[in-house]
């Protein structure tokens, strides 16, 4: 199965360099956009113009806005793009309450710890 978009947020271009490299050698994923603030990823899928992802994977922690922020935005987008896109958690956060947190949201799938794995994808995949 390949999937057409995946939108990577983490203000650490080192973690996006990574986790694009593990979806790239998964060979599952025609185009990889990888955004390093949720400011610049939600002016990213506000344009029009620009395919909305089918899965986005979102750190917790990054400065200016940080993950919970960003998916309380993405409330504000309409239902038809929401329903095209898979949200899921990237985070290197040991609190459980984040974790907590996240999968409370109606909007995230599931929480996965960094770095992106196999192991991880294969997983994901069951969501889509």
């Amino acid at each position: 199965m390949k999937i057409k978009n995946i939108l990577l947020i983490d203000d650490s271009e080192i973690d996006n360099f990574i986790n694009k490299s593990v979806l790239e050698k998964a060979n599952m994923v025609e185009n990889i956009i990888a955004k390093t603030s949720a400011k610049e990823a939600l002016e990213y899928l506000s344009n029009t113009e620009n395919e909305f992802p089918n899965i986005i994977f979102l750190d917790i922690r990054m400065p200016e806005m940080d993950g919970f922020e960003f998916l309380n935005e993405c409330e504000n987008f309409p239902d038809e793009l929401k329903n095209k896109c898979v949200i899921f958690m990237l985070s290197s956060s040991i609190d459980p309450n984040d974790a907590l947190r996240a999968e409370q949201h109606k909007v995230v799938k599931k929480y996965l710890t960094k770095p992106l794995t196999q192991s991880a994808l294969e997983n994901v995949v069951t969501y889509i």
